[in-house]
């Protein structure tokens, strides 16, 4: 970390200044949203407490910091630090929930972050409207739905259990690929059993119009963003156990190769990652019986058996292929659709897997394929470092190495089902044209 400049942020609240000039004002309005899908003008049961309120302007001040810092200016053009103070209603509590705040940031992003707190009064704040629904639209789940597999699974499982109350599901808008979101939600819509809502969020930060710099693309923090709205959203709503849904291969992702390992890969539904966010909950609630917990349903499961479980969910097979899996996306230009996948990252090669593994094969449309002789080399690496990988064994030391796991963690458990996904990648592998196969 020598010679790496320190990055200040301050969010802004009325009547507050910053401590100097070198502090950069952050506020909600950097990001893009319509005013009805801003924090205080969503629909919920009732308003959430304050230390829900703080969890969030928390999460979205981290994230707004994150992107409005460009790793490239960083000596080693990935790690940084950054300096955040936010206003929150119990400076105290959250000075104790510290040590758990910074662990999970510096697991998500890599980076050494420095946050501090001051006092913030929540009765100058608006607060959110309530439902103007009846009780049977109240929701008694919650759960993040982003339009990837993974959350569809999860959705069109819950949605097919009759209840008399709703199924809440969590959406930030991926721009450009909106229409796919609501493809798949409407997907499930048709197959629930009960009422569903749905609490769209934005995700989108703009650059500040005196900005010089470009905004950063890693976006590490997006999940921690997710999560807090979630729990925001589940308090308000008097539900106390927040879904959030990764198939346990992805959610460990345990790196491919050297070069990967710390934030280099996603750690967004790591054990670790809920550990600390559960301890943040437990620390700044109210009451103990406030303390929303983040579980991951599919901890335990494959990309192939999180496909097979949507799919006995009575979810036709388009619906999965029309899911948006991609780690990075290609990009969408004005007038001109293109594929939602680029087919070589990561997170594609496992859907790939998973894909194959329910139906034998994979229909989905994709830019590019791993395995293509002429694909250049740095778009080949992932399709080569995973057929290192599969060639290694992988061990608990292997899992434990790179990010810690809570005391609570099963080890036999996480590593089955690391392997277990292990074999379904050496399926594809196997099925790949032996021209790329035996580079």
């Amino acid at each position: 970390m020598t010679g790496t400049p320190a990055f200040y942020f301050w969010l802004s609240h009325p009547g507050a200044q910053a401590p100097s000039s070198d502090w950069q004002p952050l506020s909600d309005a950097l990001y893009w949203e319509s005013p009805t899908r801003a924090p205080d003008r969503r629909q919920l049961l009732a308003p959430a407490p304050d230390w829900a309120d703080d969890l969030q302007r928390v999460a979205r001040a981290v994230f707004a910091a994150d992107r409005c810092t460009p790793r490239e200016e960083t000596f080693d053009r990935w790690t940084r630090h950054i300096r955040l103070s936010v206003p929150v209603t119990a400076p105290d509590a959250w000075t104790r929930a510290l040590p758990h705040l910074t662990a999970l940031l510096a697991t998500v992003t890599g980076d050494r972050w420095e946050v501090e707190f001051r006092p913030y009064d929540a009765d100058a704040r608006p607060r959110s409207r309530p439902l103007p629904f009846g009780p049977e639209a109240y929701a008694r789940e919650v759960t993040l739905f982003s339009g990837g597999l993974d959350s569809l699974g999860w959705a069109a499982q819950r949605a097919t259990v009759r209840s008399p109350h709703a199924l809440l599901l969590v959406m930030f808008e991926e721009r450009n690929f909106e229409s796919v979101q609501d493809t798949v939600y409407e997907a499930v819509l048709r197959r629930s059993e009960r009422a569903l809502r749905r609490l769209e969020q934005s995700q989108t930060i703009r650059r500040p119009m005196d900005a010089t710099f470009t905004l950063e693309r890693s976006t590490r923090s997006r999940g921690l963003l997710y999560a807090a709205t979630a729990v925001h959203a589940a308090v308000a709503e008097h539900v106390l156990v927040v879904h959030i849904p990764e198939n346990g291969q992805l959610a460990l992702n345990p790196p491919l190769s050297a070069a990967r390992w710390g934030a280099c890969s996603t750690r967004s539904v790591h054990p670790w990652t809920l550990h600390h966010l559960n301890r943040i909950i437990e620390t700044i609630a109210d009451r103990p019986e406030q303390a929303v917990r983040a579980v991951n349903p599919f901890a335990a499961l494959t990309k192939g058996q999180v496909c097979a479980a949507a799919r006995d969910a009575g979810l036709p097979r388009e619906v999965l292929e029309a899911t948006l899996s991609c780690g990075t996306p290609p990009p969408r230009w004005r007038g001109r659709a293109c594929d939602a996948h680029c087919g070589v990252c990561f997170p594609c090669l496992v859907r790939r897997s998973g894909l194959l593994h329910t139906y034998g094969e994979d229909r989905t449309p994709y830019a590019a394929e791993p395995w293509d002789p002429s694909l250049p080399p740095t778009r080949a690496q992932h399709w080569l470092a995973l057929k290192r990988w599969l060639d290694t064994p992988c061990t608990v030391l292997d899992l434990m190495a790179d990010v810690p796991l809570p005391p609570e963690s099963r080890l036999a458990e996480l590593l089955d089902v690391v392997e277990r996904g292990r074999e379904e990648l050496r399926a594809l592998v196997a099925q790949a044209p032996a021209a790329r196969r035996s580079a």
